[in-house]
């Protein structure tokens, strides 16, 4: 159901269309964490870390699969808001064609190259045989997972935020309820969590289509909205591509700030990955600004109302900025219990611990303020922004500077926590600069849409 975001008040809007994204996302982390959990209660150490390192890898497919994804909800908010039902229903056939196209050679790739990658990401000889069992048999779901995010970014251009939320609470139970069978009962280790994980995505893809029947959509599909356009395909990874490499460039940084740790010692290692596991929480609010005020703001901008999408922007940023100083007091003035969660008794690990969290948190309030630019450059069409300031952010400082802090502190996890803060810090002066210079810019028109 096509829903207008382009009246009313502006901060309810965007607090009606957040709350569900914000939901979705913490499934997701739910499901993420299912697999983990069931498989430390039936398996031993190689099958968890076999899982682990697996997740990894598909966490970071994934997030580059919504990133590309997002030019779709973009384009197909921009035509919703412009009331321009033709382009919308093109938008979302060369959607289909794109992404399901991609997905079956990406699919192909990655299989053919399961045993490469489980080397680079140095997994332990113990654990070899469960992660290839675990890749190969989720880059086969790849087309499901890819689906799912089809369907959700379609609805999200549409201005419903809401069924991508049962889509993925479907998916969250029928995955536990899978992991369960497949490795409790039928104790196929690693290779249960991949096939619950994929079984799982296919019943949500399954029961959102049969949704998709029975709704009135206002939209419908014909063999000639499939066929590539070029001015439609365009738009889509003109949008989605700089986002999807933006993503997997930060997931990269991460990746790097990680080794950089266990450089250091297995405490700290120990200490900075219980810290990510607590940080991408409290992210979760950021993120769904992100993907909130790209699809209400693409609406507007297609409805002519560039006003609502500038008041959009600012609420977000207004939210995110309260909810980043109140997640930092929080955590300064109760790190160590957090920590101590993920820790048990390990009193060093929660005092290293503590100190990251404590320098990162900071992260949270800088963070919220350039997701919220970056949501607005996408529905501009200016997505290669949101790359730029993330880039150079990651390059010239939150790296070097993780590093030089590592070196001269040896004793202590703060500067290095401090050191991914002053990243997100220099992505909003950058953010701040390029707002300014849209404003300013004649003729005020969104780029390439």
């Amino acid at each position: 159901m096509k829903k207008n975001l382009t009246t009313g008040s502006v901060f309810r809007t965007l607090l009606q269309f957040s709350l569900p994204f914000l939901l979705s996302y913490f499934l997701q982390t739910l499901y993420g964490m299912a697999d983990l959990f069931i498989i430390g209660r039936f398996n031993g150490v190689e099958s968890t870390t076999a899982v682990s390192i697996g997740s990894q890898v598909m966490h970071m497919l994934t997030v580059m699969i919504v990133g590309l994804a997002m030019g779709s909800t973009v384009m197909i908010g921009r035509a919703i808001g412009g009331n321009q039902k033709q382009e919308a229903e093109v938008a979302i056939g060369n959607t289909v064609t794109l992404f399901m196209t991609l997905s079956v050679v990406l699919a192909a790739v990655l299989i053919a190259l399961v045993k490469p990658i489980t080397a680079v990401m140095s997994t332990p000889a113990e654990a070899v045989p469960g992660t290839v069992s675990y890749l190969t048999i989720c880059f086969l779901g790849i087309p499901m997972i890819t689906a799912y995010n089809i369907i959700s970014s379609v609805f999200r251009g549409m201005g419903d935020s809401q069924s991508p939320m049962w889509f993925v609470l479907v998916a969250c139970i029928a995955n536990i309820a899978l992991d369960y069978l497949f490795i409790g009962g039928m104790h196929l280790g690693p290779a249960g969590a991949a096939l619950g994980t994929t079984l799982a995505q296919t019943v949500s893809v399954l029961v959102s289509l049969w949704i998709i029947r029975r709704r009135n959509t206002g939209l419908s599909l014909t063999k000639d909205d499939l066929r590539p356009r070029k001015p439609a395909m365009g738009g889509l990874l003109r949008v989605g591509v700089p986002v999807a490499l933006q993503d997997g460039f930060i997931q990269i940084s991460f990746l790097v700030i990680t080794v950089i740790a266990n450089q250091r010692g297995l405490n700290d290692a120990a200490a900075v990955g219980i810290v990510e596991k607590i940080i991408g929480v409290l992210f979760l609010v950021p993120s769904s600004m992100l993907s909130s005020v790209s699809a209400l703001a693409a609406q507007n901008l297609g409805a002519g109302r560039r006003d609502r999408a500038v008041r959009t922007l600012g609420y977000a940023v207004a939210l995110c900025l309260g909810f980043g100083l109140a997640s930092a007091a929080v955590m300064l003035l109760a790190a160590e219990p957090f920590v101590g969660l993920f820790a048990k008794d390990n009193g060093e690990v929660i005092r290293l611990g503590s100190q990251y969290l404590r320098g990162y948190v900071w992260d949270c309030v800088f963070a919220g303020i350039h997701f919220c630019c970056s949501g607005y450059f996408c529905a501009f069409g200016r997505s290669g922004f949101s790359f730029f300031h993330n880039a150079v952010s990651i390059v010239c400082a939150r790296i070097p500077l993780a590093y030089l802090a590592s070196v001269r502190f040896p004793d202590t996890l703060f500067p290095m926590g401090l050191a991914t803060a002053a990243g997100s810090c220099l992505s909003v002066i950058i953010c701040v600069i390029l707002l300014l210079w849209m404003r300013n810019r004649e003729p005020a028109e969104p780029e390439g849409l």
